[in-house]
């Protein structure tokens, strides 16, 4: 049990370093997503610490990762007549980027021949976390690796967002919130909100609609397969 706290305190410090850092800095590679994990896992290797004793305190902060969802009310509130007035573009984008990352996801991990259970982990790799790990074990997956590839995938839509907003000249406040909220949930809707308010917003509508859509034709989609 004090090992699982210690545990805890150790996630918490590592990130709130790496944020006062990548504030001062912005760049992907400074980013408290990907800086905390490699330095949990260095130290975890390095004391001989299994994940089970990690886990008995880091399992709190998976607990409030469903809660901490609500907090996207606020925005949504705020700019509802924006939402309301865009809702069909927003809702056909959101689902056909939604069924692109479910099947190019499938088409993928089909040519690398990867078993069933590694096929179901992969497909609801581009929704949040929280979600992506419960339709992971809904088809069949593995929930723990379907948050690797969440966390990749999230890491790589912010990369490669910003270089595809800057490629296509995407203006539109309302474009960018929905490419990095379909592509890259919560690590893409966070930056979202760097670049504006309203683009943040849409990014998190974004976000839980392509996590509905995927909760309702994920398991659809395994059949099919």
């Amino acid at each position: 049990m004090i090992a699982g706290v210690l545990c805890l305190a150790a996630t918490l410090m590592i990130y709130v370093l790496s944020k006062r850092i990548y504030k001062i800095q912005p760049k992907i590679y400074l980013s408290p997503l990907l800086i905390t994990p490699l330095f949990l896992v260095i130290g975890l290797v390095w004391a001989n610490i299994p994940y089970e004793t990690y886990h008995t305190g880091g399992k709190w902060l998976s607990a409030m990762l469903q809660p901490a969802t609500i907090a996207f009310a606020v925005p949504l509130y705020k700019y509802y007549n924006v939402l309301k007035k865009h809702a069909v573009e927003i809702l056909i984008s959101v689902l056909s980027g939604s069924i692109v990352a479910m099947f190019s996801s499938a088409v993928l991990a089909e040519w690398l021949h990867l078993d069933n259970e590694l096929i179901s982990s992969l497909i609801p790799r581009s929704v949040t976390t929280p979600i992506a790990m419960n339709v992971s074990q809904i088809i069949g997956g593995v929930p723990n690796i379907t948050a690797v590839f969440v966390i990749l995938t999230g890491l790589l839509g912010t990369m490669l967002g910003p270089l595809v907003v800057k490629m296509f000249r995407i203006e539109g406040e309302v474009a960018r919130g929905v490419l990095f909220g379909t592509s890259a949930h919560g690590t893409g809707t966070s930056k979202a909100f760097e670049l504006s308010s309203l683009t943040g917003t849409i990014s998190s509508i974004s976000m839980i609609l392509a996590a509905l859509f995927t909760l309702g034709a994920a398991p659809m989609l395994i059949s099919l397969l």
